[in-house]
């Protein structure tokens, strides 16, 4: 009964925000995402933690500043996911306009497919819709939501521009499967991870847990790592879809060495592209709730 009950939620919301108009269901949904922050005080103190972490030469005003940024762009992010239905082929440059996809073409020409090295900025669900309708489908790596029902319904959004997912039970054959056939993976690498699943790497000045994945593969596969992110342009009134130049990967024949050497890299990728856009980025995840053996926890306020 409970699972219907968040389902009907959902869906009732999304289909409420897709039927407004568009600067009216941003608005509303920031209006939600605001009223929400201020009720769950574990992602406040979160997120005050995480910007003192990352900018500690900042003051109070500025932190406050990118916070405030913060929840308007996670609302504007579910608007944008609920409009997803109205977005096609004819209309996504309306919305979303391509900028260094040159370096994206050129990861692909490489012709051992391409891993799409992104994380939680902007309308991040935009990112990889948009770019299936510009012609680009993708497979993206999906960790599912506890409640099935929500799950399956996020999914078919997701899916409505010809992206599909890779569960984790069927990851790692899938993806190989993908890039042997010059296909696109696009992969979130900037949360929290397992200590079996990572190694600690800088990322703003702090060790943080980071996935293994994306650099073994590549390094398996010699596939394309090529970073892309979608982020709100105020000058133009659209989000612009960057991607970057192709990361050259460190191959020294020490396997584990090269491994986390690469997985160095692109954490600094990632971090250098939130630097440009810190009021983007989910600053409410616990990134370095993991340690390394013997350090202490950071978030004393998290169980």
């Amino acid at each position: 009964m409970k699972d219907w009950l968040q389902y009907i939620a959902a869906v009732a919301t999304l289909k409420l925000l897709g039927a407004l108009p568009r600067p009216v269901a941003r608005g509303a949904a920031g209006g939600v995402a605001r009223l929400c922050f201020a009720l769950l005080p574990k992602l406040r103190k979160t997120t005050a933690f995480n910007l003192r972490l990352a900018f500690p030469d900042w003051d109070a005003k500025k932190r406050k500043a990118v916070t405030r940024g913060m929840v308007r762009n996670l609302g504007r992010m579910a608007a944008e996911f609920a409009r997803l239905p109205k977005y096609t082929k004819e209309n996504i440059e309306r919305y979303v306009v391509l900028d260094g996809h040159e370096n994206f073409l050129a990861g692909k020409e490489r012709g051992k497919g391409v891993l799409y090295l992104t994380g939680h900025i902007g309308a991040w669900e935009l990112s990889s819709f948009a770019h299936a309708l510009y012609g680009f489908p993708l497979h993206y790596m999906a960790r599912p939501i506890d409640n099935p029902r929500i799950d399956e319904f996020v999914n078919k959004y997701r899916g409505l521009s010809g992206n599909q997912p890779i569960f984790k039970n069927e990851s790692a054959r899938s993806l190989l499967k993908i890039l042997k056939e010059q296909g696109t993976v696009g992969i979130l690498a900037d949360q929290n991870t397992m200590p079996q699943e990572g190694v600690w790497v800088d990322f703003f000045g702090t060790p943080a847990c980071t996935s293994t994945g994306i650099a073994r593969v590549a390094l398996h596969t010699d596939a394309a790592v090529v970073p892309g992110y979608v982020y709100w342009d105020a000058a133009m009134r659209k989000y612009r879809l960057r991607f970057e130049t192709p990361v050259e990967l460190v191959r020294t024949g020490d396997t584990e060495r090269d491994v986390r050497e690469n997985t160095a890299r692109f954490a600094k990728i990632l971090e250098e592209i939130i630097r440009q856009h810190p009021e983007q980025w989910v600053w409410l995840h616990a990134r370095w709730k993991n340690r390394p053996p013997g350090e202490p926890k950071l978030y004393p306020f998290l169980s």
